[in-house]
């Protein structure tokens, strides 16, 4: 069509929020975040390793049911998928959480997964084909770190500007977001061989939100408990990163590994529901998990604070 999706989201969409991102991240903050090895770690485990686990349980538990089958593969694949590169960075830096680590898991679980996503696919669905890594981590390298990279060079020169304009970094991505979503969905339902009954989009509809909310509290609970490290910018980072699923890798790795296979397109319908799904549930959960977080920094606060000697 005329947007030309191939070009304006695969590059230059995705390009423009890491720029966006590199730009308005302090450098500071994107160095430490490096150091933060345990929450990198819980983030990609979570993702990589117990999200397609769990799910495969989960459907072999729904294999009984009538739901189109195609549609349970899609879920499966939605599991494999790594973090995504926007939607979790835009809900971290929404809230006001560790936006520098959901920035680092991101891109470092996008270049996970152009080898781990197609293993999965492998292990579970038991789809082979020769998926070509080498141009897709050059496209990632060109799209996420490049675009970081010059975006944090480019702060340097117009720091002060950038602190006295403060510009709608957020909006500015949320936008570009957008469009990703738009091109993708009228990419797979301009396809007319879609055979789908409503009975099985609707019950995957449900299956997905109650998977998002439910991981979505698992993890809030896990970095949480009392013996945690982490910080509460930190939980915020993890609840976004460690159940969000990205879109804009996901697809064109399902188009790489699926390539031929008549059912492609009921196959991504989970992935294409899933995204706007986190999108939209996060949106709703930013002013709850925001309160959340500043209540909970104020009392942190309140306790490291040394006592005031009693008087006699």
């Amino acid at each position: 069509g005329p947007l030309k999706p191939e070009i304006t989201i695969t590059y230059i969409a995705v390009s423009a929020i890491f720029f966006n991102s590199g730009l308005s991240l302090k450098t500071e903050e994107l160095t430490s975040a490096l150091m933060h090895v345990k929450l990198h770690l819980f983030v990609q485990i979570f993702t990589l390793v117990f999200f397609p686990t769990a799910i495969w349980v989960f459907l072999q538990l729904l294999s009984i049911t009538p739901i189109n089958e195609w549609l349970l593969k899609g879920l499966q694949t939605v599991g494999c998928m790594p973090p995504p590169v926007s939607s979790a960075v835009i809900l971290t830096k929404a809230v006001g959480g560790n936006e520098a680590a959901a920035i680092f898991n991101s891109a470092f679980g996008s270049f996970l997964g152009i080898v781990i996503t197609p293993l999965l696919l492998l292990l579970f669905l038991g789809s082979s084909s020769s998926v070509p890594f080498t141009s897709i981590f050059s496209q990632l390298f060109m799209t996420v770190v490049v675009p970081l990279i010059i975006g944090q060079i480019v702060r340097r020169y117009i720091k002060d500007w950038l602190e006295r304009k403060k510009p709608p970094f957020g909006a500015i991505s949320s936008c570009v977001l957008l469009m990703i979503i738009y091109t993708t969905f009228c990419d797979t339902f301009a396809n007319p061989n879609i055979d789908l009954d409503k009975f099985s989009l609707i019950i995957i509809v449900f299956i997905i939100f109650s998977v998002q909310m439910s991981f979505m509290f698992l993890t809030f609970l896990f970095s949480t408990r009392n013996n945690s490290t982490f910080t509460p910018a930190d939980t915020v980072a993890i609840v976004f990163c460690s159940t969000h699923k990205s879109l804009t890798l996901g697809i064109p790795m399902l188009k790489i590994v699926f390539s031929g296979y008549e059912h492609l397109s009921l196959i991504s319908i989970p992935l294409l529901i899933y995204h706007p799904a986190q999108i939209l549930l996060g949106s709703l959960l930013v002013p709850t998990i925001k309160s959340w977080m500043v209540s909970r920094q104020k009392a942190l606060k309140l306790t490291r604070q040394p006592k005031a000697p009693v008087k006699v």
